[in-house]
């Protein structure tokens, strides 16, 4: 697995740990304990480590080659996914993907960006950014989410709306502007969990949303740390700079009320454990399910909504 530069330190630990554990397999002599001692130095390293994360380092994290998907994680919580394609329009976006489920006794309507685990499969998804008809697409499901009274749960990974001139002259803009507006008047909740990037409009595009939880070390913002350093600062490499002023950490954006709650992950990054992961999200959902469930009346559903997104932000005269 890779290890992210912040995390040196603990390589030589661990390739001691694995040079011990060898010695052991192969010879007589026990290291039980030597293993034991060294394991507990890495484990208090790493807790340290993670104690002190810059934004940065954080960006690092939601952006590790081996952090989980949308469509694994869909695949760890879910029961009978049924993926539809297309958008009926144009043709099917691999970088947003949707579908029917069953969670527990409930069905529900899933969508998510989705990126891919090494350049391959990233071409093949786009890098996790939706053209504009993975966006119709979206649309779509959550159409038919309202059409039989589905909750809508979506996954957001992207680091934004793809920027090509074709997704342009197809319309780019307009699809996630009517995605805004159909989704902050859907008469069913949406429940949105930002997994590892959520850029700009890409991500408001199937993120208006009942409900706004963040992975711990996912990341939201307007703009990448890249991009805002290369506009402000003239310089990409000021990016750790931007990323400090963008406040775009778990715990920024639920201080500013903008997220609901943070969703735990396992020491060292959900890419360490996927099904720890996907069962913390799993427990928000079944949890916000049941609330929503005893809502008999769909406006009640959509002024929560509207006033979540009305609340947002601070005004003077």
């Amino acid at each position: 697995m890779k290890v992210l530069d912040f995390e040196n330190k603990l390589l030589s630990l661990y390739d001691k740990i694995n040079q011990l554990k060898a010695l052991s397999e192969e010879g007589s002599i026990d290291l039980s304990k030597e293993i034991a001692r060294i394991e507990q130095r890495a484990e208090l390293l790493k807790k340290n480590i993670y104690s002190r994360l810059t934004p940065q380092q954080i960006i690092q994290i939601s952006r590790h080659q081996n952090r989980p998907d949308s469509l694994s994680l869909i695949n760890l919580i879910f029961d009978d996914f049924v993926e539809l394609h297309g958008d009926r329009l144009y043709g099917d976006d691999r970088a947003l993907i949707g579908g029917l489920a069953q969670i527990q006794q409930e069905r529900v309507v899933v969508i998510g960006h989705q990126k891919g685990h090494d350049t391959r499969s990233n071409i093949d998804r786009n890098f996790g950014m939706p053209n504009p008809e993975g966006y119709r697409k979206a649309l779509r499901l959550m159409k038919l989410a309202e059409k039989f009274n589905l909750p809508v749960i979506t996954f957001i990974d992207t680091p934004g709306a793809f920027p090509g001139i074709e997704a342009e002259e197809r319309g780019q803009a307009e699809a996630i502007a009517r995605n805004l507006k159909e989704m902050s008047a859907l008469s069913v909740p949406i429940i949105s969990f930002i997994i590892g990037e959520g850029g700009s409009g890409g991500a408001l595009g199937i993120g208006v949303a009942n409900k706004l939880y963040m992975l711990e070390y996912s990341i939201y913002s307007v703009i990448t740390p890249e991009g805002c350093a290369s506009i402000l600062f003239r310089d990409a490499k000021k990016s750790d700079i931007a990323a400090e002023l963008l406040k775009i950490t778990a715990k920024d954006i639920t201080e500013l009320n903008v997220a609901d709650d943070i969703v735990k992950e396992p020491l060292g990054g959900a890419h360490h454990n996927w099904e720890v992961t996907a069962s913390n999200i799993k427990s928000f959902i079944l949890s916000d399910l049941q609330k929503y469930k005893k809502i008999k009346n769909n406006k009640v559903i959509i002024e929560e909504r509207y006033n979540k997104f009305r609340n947002l932000g601070q005004f003077s005269n």
